[in-house]
């Protein structure tokens, strides 16, 4: 099953859309909103299945899906809280900053709380005030869960997940370092994320969802050209049950609650780190890490952050190369 919000108020529209994103259904006879869907999911899951069953029949009147006309699955939630499950990515990132890596790491996953009270959607710009503040994409896999315990065994959280999409955690890499040390983690660092136009459950998945992972290249492209096919399933340190299970040690989570993955990232072949596309490897999820690469290759950085005009593009395709979730483009803009 594969359900949308499309536009209307601040919390959208509940659709439900086909397995080929091109057709879609209303789906206010089971819930208005996502949200509301969320916190009735044991009525609303089996009324949404049977749309979605009867949209692919043609057993129910259908429209036209354009993803342009999206919002984020959520508009806006009661929580999104970030892990940074692929520690490939968190390690490379601090030796280009010069900061020690704790074995901890390795073991214990790293988390922030991010600002939920409002989403950007797949299509919007990414506002951008100033280019020195070294904006950055990073492309995330991200789940949306119903109501999690504290202390929540990682079984119990993975039974808790109900949807998976794809996410562009917008970063602001060259203020990342004065807000950590100040020892109280990120804030102004982290403006607006976005998510894919659609969420999927992991039934529908099939095969690439395993083990609390999704498996497959997340495409990442930057104006125009590939610059990541990193395998999600791959080198994720952390899987989505124990990202879950670690968010709810100390506090219940409310459905509706987002966890993300962190950036995408592979290791290379030789198990040091990942290669650019052009030269054979599956490239990157964001900028930072390809910046430290060349540092640590060539003394210095060389490819810079995203600036005005730039367009990024966030996907995942199936076996047969039909869009899972549908993209995630955007192009950063001036504010006005």
């Amino acid at each position: 099953m594969k359900l949308a919000s499309l536009k209307s108020g601040r919390d959208g529209r509940l659709v439900v859309v086909s397995r080929d994103l091109a057709w879609y259904f209303d789906a206010s006879a089971a819930a208005p909103t996502l949200q509301a869907a969320l916190d009735d999911w044991e009525r609303c899951e089996p009324i949404l299945k049977a749309l979605s069953a009867s949209l692919e029949t043609g057993g129910v009147p259908r429209e036209r899906f354009h993803e342009h006309d999206a919002m984020s699955p959520l508009p806006r939630a009661y929580q999104w809280a970030d892990g940074s499950a692929y520690v490939n990515h968190v390690a490379l990132v601090r030796q280009a900053r010069a900061a020690e890596m704790p074995a901890s790491f390795w073991t214990d996953p790293l988390m922030y709380q991010g600002g939920s009270d409002g989403f950007l959607a797949p299509r919007d710009d990414i506002p951008l005030a100033d280019e020195a503040w070294g904006c950055d994409m990073e492309g995330e896999i991200a789940v949306i869960i119903g109501d999690v315990p504290q202390g929540a065994s990682r079984e119990e959280a993975l039974s808790a997940i109900r949807l998976v999409l794809l996410a562009n955690d917008v970063s602001l890499r060259n203020l990342i370092p004065g807000e950590l040390a100040k020892s109280f983690g990120f804030f102004q660092s982290k403006p607006a994320s976005a998510f894919s136009p659609v969420a999927v459950t992991p039934a529908e998945l099939g095969e690439a969802w395993k083990d609390g992972k999704l498996h497959g290249a997340l495409e990442v492209e930057l104006n125009g050209a590939p610059f990541g096919e990193a395998d999600a399933g791959v080198d994720m340190t952390f899987d989505f049950g124990t990202l879950i299970a670690h968010a709810a040690k100390t506090r219940s989570l409310c459905a509706g609650t987002i966890i993300g993955s962190g950036t995408v990232s592979n290791r290379g072949a030789d198990g040091g780190p990942g290669k650019s596309i052009a030269d054979g490897g599956v490239g990157y999820s964001c900028i930072a890490e390809v910046r430290t690469v060349e540092t640590l290759l060539a003394g210095e950085a060389k490819t810079p952050f995203l600036r005005h005009g730039d367009r990024v593009r966030i996907e995942m395709r199936d076996s047969r190369r039909h869009s899972i979730f549908g993209a995630i483009e955007q192009t950063v803009a001036p504010v006005a």
